[in-house]
């Protein structure tokens, strides 16, 4: 019997009220800053089934992923540190606060566990791994970003969610607290202590579980803590916003950015990687962490293509990047692994 809770559940109520106040909310829907096809216009069904048949043979790849054992319950560096888990899930570790992103821990990114299912080697971190959860950021409500079972295990070991206006309607659905929920329209900051401040910014991209689409946002997230400051890309495309971004905050420490699951036909919600790199030059990123890449195939590239292209744009454009291993810590201004891990 197909679980419908999986789905989860639309705005209402005062929600819903407080959406349709926000300035990107229009006609019914969210809006993007520009005019943004999610399908290029023309691209057809029997164009788009025939590049599925003629895809790359090494979408996936054909050997388990390495990965580094880290007890994320005893990190304790005196710098933001970043673990990744493989496509856009990751945990950042500072002074005793632990924050999770976009967790997706299921050994799938789809409703069905047989869609979509994670390269071998790429769920070595499991939900149990998890240490208590201080806070939890959502970026958008797509199933490869927010997981019903994940959420549903976690949410006993988490403080609070933060995510985009609207995805709060996913989470009380599935037993989340009210209270526990703090939801934000683009440029919304909320100082969290003394030394932290998160805010929503502008993201390219569009959001829905169901054939409805648009009914919640999707963001980037700006995390500060102390003297310094990450940029959380979330999913988008690449447009004017990362250089009004990067205007603001006066650049980043890290920028942790797309770089996979992008396609001719949807040219306009996910960067190609050289338009990853030129964001972090936008955003003026010291540091560019590549997620969204090494664990599901949503697009039709070799698995490896975003990262390759990756590196050789980033010498190009002199941007400095780490490419850890799953589960390899990545230490803000001490440790930044550079390996080319994919290379076997």
């Amino acid at each position: 019997m197909f679980p419908f809770k999986v789905l989860g559940a639309s705005p209402s109520g005062e929600r819903l009220k407080k959406i349709q106040q926000s300035a990107q909310y229009k006609g019914g829907s969210f809006r993007n800053l520009n005019p943004t096809e999610i399908t290029l216009h023309g691209a057809s069904m029997v164009k788009m089934a025939k590049d599925f048949f003629n895809r790359p043979k090494n979408t996936a790849p054909d050997s388990v992923l390495p990965s580094v054992a880290t007890d994320l319950k005893s990190l304790n560096f005196d710098a933001p540190t970043v673990v990744w888990f493989g496509h856009s899930s990751y945990l950042i570790r500072y002074r005793g606060t632990t924050i999770l992103v976009d967790p997706v821990m299921n050994g799938h990114a789809s409703p069905f566990p047989f869609l979509v299912k994670s390269f071998a080697g790429s769920d070595v971190y499991s939900v149990q791994d998890m240490p208590p959860i201080d806070m939890m950021i959502l970026t958008h409500d797509h199933y490869d970003h927010l997981d019903y079972s994940t959420i549903r295990q976690l949410a006993p070991r988490t403080k609070m969610f933060y995510t985009s206006l609207g995805v709060g309607a996913h989470l009380e659905y599935w037993g989340v607290s009210p209270a526990a929920i703090k939801e934000f329209d683009w440029w919304e900051e909320l100082r969290l202590a003394d030394n932290m401040s998160l805010t929503a910014a502008p993201a390219r991209h569009f959001s829905g579980r169901t054939l409805k689409r648009n009914q919640t946002l999707w963001s980037s997230f700006i995390l500060k803590l102390d003297d310094y400051t990450l940029f959380l890309g979330g999913d988008s495309g690449y447009d004017t916003h990362f250089a009004e971004i990067g205007k603001r905050y006066d650049g980043f420490d890290l920028a942790i950015l797309e770089i996979g699951q992008y396609g001719r036909n949807w040219p306009y919600i996910h960067t190609l990687p050289e338009e990853t790199v030129q964001a972090a030059v936008d955003l003026r990123a010291k540091m560019l962490l590549p997620v969204h890449w090494g664990k599901f195939t949503l697009a039709l590239h070799e698995w490896d293509e975003p990262i390759r292209r990756l590196v050789v744009a980033a010498r190009r454009q002199e941007m400095s990047i780490t490419t850890p291993m799953i589960g390899e810590p990545v230490v803000i201004d001490t440790s930044y692994p550079v390996a080319e891990w994919w290379d076997r």
